[in-house]
């Protein structure tokens, strides 16, 4: 009963193994009245099943939107998150850090060297002056 359940929940999309044993399934014409009924009644009970499990699903979901509401959840609030949680993820990065301070250091060179530039102008006018 697990393997025939596991079966009926595996996700994946059919292999070639498993396409081979459907191509090799008793063909229509091949099956007895019995054996189609039997089918036809499978096949009445699955998409039942189907049904119902589409509908739970549908109810969680409703019932998982209302959780979210009642603590304050909604999708500003969860994309505020997704995008700190984002941006930190980048600040954590070995690229961004080295970026981070080749621009840095870099800052404070041309900042030194703006500095330096401003005295000697400052200078070149105090000499101006006085001539």
């Amino acid at each position: 009963m697990e393997a025939q359940a596991r079966g009926l929940l595996e996700t994946e999309p059919l292999q070639g193994r498993d396409e081979d044993a459907i191509a090799s399934a008793d063909s229509p014409s091949m099956l007895s009245e019995e054996e189609k009924e039997e089918l036809k009644a499978e096949l009445v009970q699955l998409e039942d099943e189907i049904t119902t499990l589409r509908q739970v699903l549908s109810a969680k979901e409703r019932h998982l939107v209302e959780i979210k509401q009642k603590l304050g959840m909604n999708l500003m609030n969860e994309l505020k998150q997704n995008f700190s949680r984002g941006w930190h993820d980048v600040q954590t990065t070995t690229a961004y850090k080295k970026t981070h301070e080749t621009l840095s250091h870099a800052g404070q060179k041309a900042t030194a060297a703006f500095s330096n530039v401003g005295t000697a102008i400052s200078k070149k006018f105090g000499d101006m002056r006085r001539k």
